[in-house]
């Protein structure tokens, strides 16, 4: 090869094969030069049938084959390598390969072209084993899919990361194959580049350092409820890659933000309440002030007659008979002593209502409180918890509840608070007509 020619006659480095049909066509008479175009043209359509020939034995004979074990089998990973086409990758590369061995021999008499034709078979094959090598990958990707420990966890993530590395040491190869370098050279040379790249790669960079914490602290995974008010996200997760998290809200649109938000802002996972099993009810319903009061002894007797409340009354009745026994209490005005409130014995019916509710967790937070009042009434808030966290299971139960109670409120003369509405004002108005025209 030291003649830079695209033909070289006198020095060549020959096989058996090639002389043998080299010398068959010399014998034809004709000249050297055409003999080894004649011969390289010979061996070009004898390497191109044979290769057509593999190819379709492969793609009709051995792809049917495994398509009908694949298809028998009750195993899933040989349906993971089908659908990643890895089959497909392993032929193309058996190909390539016997084309890298077979191309040399059929152009040995244009040796500048034999060299250009070897590295670029070269890269070709591997191109090709960065195809296969990413099948293979995107085929474990599958598999840990299905196993419960992996079922949650950022694969893309760790699939990127690796796709990345098999990327670099592709790109260094083909570098140092069109160089002629070692591949280490290249390597010390990056090192002066390493801010640039720094730089260029920074997302990718904090999206899998954020991918590592992430999968390491546990925080998020995949179908998790999420909820971040900034980024307009609340819904599941559906798929955690290595630059960006995407999320399905509840409208049924597609949220994606970048993979080291997860760290760097706060956020709200509903994990916790989904494990737990159930789901916080957090209402109150808002009283009007002015109707609280003591009740009568007959008002009292009335609500004997609610079956929940009753043992609780006979319970209140004898402590309240003691207490002021006890301290010889002044029965002429009702505020001496401790007598029954109205809204005291509603926070009971409540309480008693939910604890015998099927729909409400027993074993979690359970309690009707009355929290500060303030213009718009006295808050009487329910704070427990459904049975199931399904959204539709969650209102339904929550609106049974408030329908009841809003519906048994006025057996126990209390009042929801309102703001004045239009008929509110027309009350008004009529009334103080009627005292006017009385006068």
């Amino acid at each position: 090869m030291k003649n830079s020619t695209m033909l070289n006659l006198s020095e060549q480095s020959s096989t058996s094969i090639y002389q043998y049909i080299f010398d068959l066509f010399s014998k034809l008479g004709l000249p050297a030069q055409q003999s080894h175009i004649a011969t390289a043209a010979g061996l070009l359509l004898t390497a191109a049938l044979l290769l057509y020939v593999l190819d379709y034995i492969m793609r009709g004979v051995f792809f049917t084959a495994l398509n009908k074990i694949a298809l028998r089998t009750s195993t899933k990973w040989d349906d993971y390598l089908l659908s990643n086409k890895v089959h497909i990758r392993v032929s193309r590369a058996i190909l390539v390969l016997l084309a890298r061995q077979l191309l040399p021999i059929v152009f040995l008499g244009f040796p500048v072209l034999t060299a250009a034709l070897v590295k670029f078979l070269d890269l070709v094959v591997l191109l090709t084993i960065y195809h296969l090598m990413n099948s293979l990958l995107k085929t474990c990707r599958d598999i840990f899919r299905t196993s419960n420990g992996f079922k949650d966890k950022p694969i893309d993530s760790y699939l990127q990361v690796v796709q990345i590395f098999l990327i670099f040491v592709i790109g260094t190869l083909a570098v140092s194959l069109l160089t002629g370098n070692s591949p280490w050279s290249f390597l010390v040379s990056l090192g002066a580049a390493s801010a640039i790249l720094m730089v260029v790669f920074k997302d990718t960079i904090l999206g899998f350092v954020a991918s590592i914490q992430v999968s390491a602290n546990d925080s998020v995974r995949v179908g998790d409820w999420i909820e971040m008010p900034k980024y307009g996200v609340d819904g599941d997760v559906l798929q955690i890659n290595l630059n960006n998290v995407k999320i399905q809200n509840w409208d049924k649109t597609i949220v994606t933000i970048p993979t080291y938000t997860l760290l760097s802002d706060s956020f709200k996972n509903y994990r916790g309440m989904q494990e737990t099993g159930g789901r916080r009810i957090k209402r109150a319903l808002n009283i009007k002030m002015s109707s609280v009061r003591y009740l009568s002894e007959e008002e009292i007797t009335a609500l004997k007659n609610i079956r929940i409340l009753s043992p609780y009354i006979d319970q209140r009745e004898r402590e309240i008979a003691a207490y002021n026994k006890t301290w010889n209490t002044d029965n002429s005005s009702p505020v001496n002593g401790r007598r029954m409130t109205n809204i005291g014995l509603f926070r009971a019916y409540v309480l008693a209502y939910a604890k015998n509710n099927p729909n409400i967790h027993q074993e979690l937070t359970l309690l009707v409180r009355q929290l500060a009042p303030t213009e718009y009434g006295i808050p009487l808030e329910l704070y427990m918890f459904t049975k199931g966290t399904q959204w539709v299971y969650f209102e339904d139960t929550m609106a049974d509840i408030f329908d009841h109670l809003l519906a048994a409120i006025k057996h126990f003369h209390l009042q929801i608070f309102e703001l004045p509405a239009a008929d509110d004002l027309r009350l008004l108005v009529s009334k103080e007509e009627h005292a006017e025209s009385s006068l």
